[in-house]
C-alpha cells in the first residue's frame, strides 16, 4: 500500500516542493508553474502518485484564481485539478463560474467544464451544457444562453425578459468579444429573430467601434424615418459617430459628430447635410434640389490656472432646416469665441459674437457682429468697516453690413459700505462714477429721424442708500419674518442722448427681481436717471418641517417721468406699477410661484406668470401660465402672450412611466403642441415611444405629427 498522510480538520498547505528529491529534474522543467494553496476539512497526500485529495469545504488558490468545491484532486506532476460538487471559480477579472464538474490544467486556466453557469463582472449571465476553457481568457460553450437580465425572484425558472440562445457561444476575454453561432433572440421566452452569426462586445468594453442603438419614427413631413448610428473609436481620446437619417419622403440626411479630448481641454463638432427637393415659401415642391445642412460645435481649453479659451459655433443653411428635420427649434443661432480668466473675486473676458436669425422677418444685413466685447470686473478687499472699492470696464466693437455700428468704452468705479443701525436695521451706502464714450456710425436719431455719426458720450455720478429691517417672530412651530425694504437712488436726469444707440437694453422686463437695482436696464447702452425711491415689503412663514409661504410686493417712485422707458413698461410714470411674488411650498408635494405686475392706478393685471409643480413622486404635474396685457411694453420683445403649458409624469410601477404635455395659446384659442409618451426601462432593456403634434406653420414647415420609437438592449449597442 503506498504511503499516505491523512489530516482531519481545517488545513492550510502550500504545495511548493512536495515531490521527492528524485523528481528535481521534472520540477526544473516546470519552474514557471504557480504554487497551489489548499484549505479543506480533510486532505490526503499520496506521495507515490503525486496527488493531493481535498474534501469538505475545499478552497484552492493558484495565482489570482480561487476554486471552491466539495472535492478537489490535484496532480502535482501534471498540474491538473479536478473539482466536483458545487464548484465555484472566482476569476481575476471579477467573473464567477459555477459548475458541477471541472477538469483544469495550466494553473487552472484551461480545461473542460460540465453544466457551466457564469456571472460576468456587470451581472450578465451565461449558461451552457458544457464549455472548453483555454488560456484563462477564452471560453467556448455549447448549447448556451446569454442574458444581462436578472431572473424573477418569485419565479426563477421563468425566462428573463430577453436572452440569446445559440448552439455555440465563444467568449474571448482577450479580445473582449462574445460570438454566437446559430443564434435565436428571445423576448419573454419567445423566439423573435434568428441569425447564423452574431457578435457584440462583452460587458467590460466601454468604447468600441460598432453600431449603436437605432431609432425609428414617422413624420407627416418626412415620412417614415430610421436613424442608425455607427460609432468609430479612433483613439481613447477621440471618436466619431456617424448617424445617417433615412426618410421615405425626403431622402437621406447625413449627420455625425466628432469629439476630441486633449491635455488642455476638449471640443466637439456635429453637423448634417442633405439634398432634398426644392420647396417654395409655402412649402410646395418646385423644380431642382437644395443643399441644406447645419454645423454646431463647442470647445473649452485651459491656458493656465487663471485663463481659459473656447468657442461655440452654430450655423445653418436656411431658417427652417433645423426644425424641419428635428434637430432643434431655436429662433436664433449664436456663435462665440472667448477668452476668460478668474482670479479671486476678479474676472476678465474677451468675446466675439455672430448671430443668425431664423425668423421670417430677420435681415442678415441688420444682424450685428460683435468683435470684440471685453469685460473686466474688480472687487477690492474689505476695509476695516467692511467698505469695498469696485471697478467695472467694458469695451465693445459692433458693426453691421447694412446699418448702425458703434464702438463703446465704459468705465464704472464704485464704493460701498454696509452698516447696522441701532434697531438691527441694515444699511448699505453706494457711490459710483461712470463714464461712457461712443464712436457711432449711422445712428438713427429721434424724433427728427435723421442719422448721425461721430463721437459722443456721458458721465453719470450716482449715490444710493439701501435700508431694510428684518423682523422675526416665533409662533409655535412657525417662524414669521416681515422685512420692509427702502432704497433711494440719486443721479442726474436724462443720460440717454439720442445719438447713443440702444443695442443691449431692448429686452426690458420690470418685475420683483430688479425693483431695487441701481439700473433696471439689462445692458449698458441705457441708464436710469433722476431721483427715485423704491420700496416694498417681504414676508414669510417657515414651518419646522420645511414648509414655507413667502410674499413680496413693491413699487417705485420718481420725481419726474422718464421717457427712456417705453409706454407700458411699468416705469414710464412717476409712480411705477406694483410688482410682486407669492411662493407657497407647504410640503414637497406642492411648489407654487406666482409673479405679477399691477397697474398703479387701476390695479389691473399687466403681467401674470404662474409656475406650479404638484403631486407625489409617482405622479408629478407641472403647470405654467403666462399672460401679458395689451398695454404692456413686453409685447415689443415677447409679442402678445396668453398661454398655458401643462405636463405630467405618471410612474406606473418601478419600470413603466407615462409622460404627456400640452402647450396652448389661449389668446388665439389654438394649440402650439401636444404629445404623450410611454417608457419601459429596467436593468437590461429600454423601450420608449412618443407621439407629438406640432401646430406651427412657417414657410415650408407645415403642422405635422410624429411618432418615434427607441429600443435599447443592454450590451447590444
Amino acid at each position: 500500500e503506498p504511503p499516505m498522510n491523512s489530516l482531519k480538520g481545517v488545513l492550510l498547505i502550500a504545495l511548493l516542493f512536495l515531490a521527492p528529491a528524485r523528481q528535481a529534474a521534472a520540477q526544473q522543467a516546470d519552474i514557471q508553474r504557480l504554487p497551489i494553496i489548499l484549505q479543506a476539512d480533510e486532505l490526503i497526500h499520496d506521495r507515490i502518485d503525486g496527488t493531493v485529495i481535498a474534501t469538505g469545504n475545499v478552497e484552492a488558490a493558484q495565482g489570482a484564481r480561487v476554486l471552491l468545491a466539495d472535492r478537489i484532486t490535484y496532480n502535482e506532476r501534471t498540474n491538473a485539478v479536478t473539482a466536483t460538487g458545487n464548484v465555484i471559480m472566482l476569476e481575476p477579472g471579477g467573473e464567477v463560474i459555477f459548475a458541477d464538474h471541472m477538469e483544469l490544467e495550466d494553473d487552472m486556466k484551461s480545461g473542460l467544464i460540465r453544466d457551466i453557469r457564469i456571472i460576468l463582472s456587470d451581472g450578465s449571465r451565461f449558461a451552457a451544457n458544457g464549455a472548453l476553457r483555454s488560456g484563462g481568457n477564452r471560453t467556448e460553450m455549447s448549447k448556451a444562453v446569454f442574458s444581462p437580465c436578472p431572473l424573477c425572484a418569485k419565479h426563477p425558472g421563468e425566462a428573463p425578459l430577453w436572452q440569446i440562445k445559440a448552439t455555440r457561444v465563444v467568449h474571448d476575454q482577450r479580445r473582449r468579444d462574445i460570438t454566437y453561432t446559430d443564434a435565436f433572440f428571445e423576448l419573454f421566452g419567445v423566439p423573435i429573430a434568428y441569425t447564423p452569426y452574431f457578435t457584440h462586445p462583452d460587458p467590460t468594453v466601454k468604447r468600441r467601434s460598432g453600431f449603436l442603438t437605432p431609432s425609428f419614427g414617422s413624420n407627416s413631413q418626412l415620412g417614415s424615418t430610421i436613424q442608425v448610428p455607427y460609432f468609430f473609436n479612433l483613439a481613447p481620446n477621440r471618436d466619431v459617430t456617424f448617424s445617417p437619417i433615412f426618410t421615405t419622403d425626403e431622402g437621406v440626411v447625413l449627420s455625425g459628430e466628432y469629439r476630441h479630448r486633449v491635455e488642455s481641454g476638449q471640443f466637439s463638432l456635429n453637423g448634417s447635410i442633405t439634398r432634398p427637393e426644392r420647396r417654395g415659401d409655402s412649402g410646395e415642391v418646385v423644380s431642382g434640389r437644395d443643399t441644406r445642412g447645419h454645423i454646431e460645435g463647442t470647445g473649452a481649453f485651459k491656458i493656465d490656472d487663471t485663463w481659459k479659451w473656447g468657442f461655440d459655433v452654430a450655423r445653418t443653411t436656411d431658417d427652417t432646416y433645423l426644425r424641419r428635420y428635428g434637430f432643434n427649434s431655436k429662433d436664433t443661432l449664436t456663435s462665440n469665441l472667448f477668452v476668460e480668466g478668474f482670479r479671486g473675486r476678479n474676472y476678465a473676458a474677451v468675446n466675439a459674437y455672430s448671430f443668425q436669425g431664423l425668423e421670417v422677418n430677420d435681415d442678415s444685413g441688420d444682424t450685428p457682429i460683435i468683435a470684440p466685447i471685453a469685460d473686466f470686473s474688480f472687487i477690492g478687499e474689505a476695509g476695516r468697516f467692511g467698505q469695498r472699492f469696485t471697478l467695472d470696464a467694458n469695451f465693445m466693437e459692433l458693426y453691421r453690413t447694412d446699418g448702425t455700428g458703434s464702438t463703446r468704452l465704459v468705465l464704472d468705479g464704485g464704493w460701498r459700505i454696509p452698516f447696522m443701525g441701532p434697531f438691527g436695521d441694515l444699511y448699505s451706502f453706494d457711490a459710483s462714477l461712470r463714464g461712457d464714450a461712443y464712436w457711432v456710425n449711422d445712428v438713427l436719431e429721434r424724433p427728427d429721424r435723421s442719422r448721425t455719426s461721430g463721437l459722443t458720450g456721458r458721465i453719470v455720478p450716482q449715490v444710493s442708500i439701501d435700508w431694510r429691517l428684518p423682523l422675526i417672530r416665533d409662533a409655535g412651530t412657525v417662524r414669521q419674518i416681515v422685512e420692509p425694504i427702502v432704497k433711494f437712488a440719486l443721479s442726474p436726469h436724462g443720460g440717454n442722448p439720442s445719438d447713443i444707440p440702444n443695442e443691449d437694453s431692448q429686452a426690458f422686463e420690470f418685475d420683483d427681481t430688479n425693483l431695487f437695482n441701481d439700473n433696471r436696464f439689462s445692458g449698458l447702452d441705457r441708464i436710469e436717471g433722476g431721483p427715485r425711491l423704491s420700496y416694498g415689503v417681504r414676508m414669510g412663514a417657515y414651518g419646522a418641517r420645511g414648509g414655507s409661504t413667502t410674499a413680496f410686493i413693491g413699487q417705485s417712485f420718481r420725481t419726474k417721468a422718464d421717457s427712456t422707458f417705453e409706454p407700458g413698461s411699468g416705469l414710464e410714470d412717476n409712480l411705477s406699477d406694483f410688482v410682486g411674488r407669492i411662493a407657497i411650498r407647504p410640503s414637497r408635494f406642492i411648489d407654487l410661484t406666482y409673479r405679477f405686475r399691477l397697474d398703479s392706478d387701476s390695479l389691473a393685471l399687466r403681467r401674470t406668470a404662474i409656475d406650479l409643480t404638484a403631486g407625489p413622486d409617482w405622479l408629478r404635474t407641472n403647470l405654467g401660465f403666462l399672460s401679458i396685457d395689451e398695454g404692456s411694453a413686453d409685447l415689443i420683445t415677447l409679442g402678445r402672450r396668453e398661454e398655458i403649458n401643462l405636463s405630467t409624469r405618471l410612474e406606473l410601477g418601478p419600470e413603466w412611466s407615462f409622460d404627456a404635455f400640452h402647450r396652448r395659446d389661449l389668446a388665439e384659442n389654438s394649440s402650439i403642441n401636444i404629445g404623450a409618451g410611454l417608457t419601459y426601462q429596467n436593468e437590461c432593456f429600454l423601450f420608449s415611444t412618443q407621439v407629438r403634434r406640432d401646430f406651427t406653420r412657417d414657410r415650408d414647415l407645415e403642422p405635422d405629427t410624429s411618432i418615434n420609437f427607441i429600443i435599447k438592449f443592454r450590451n447590444l449597442g
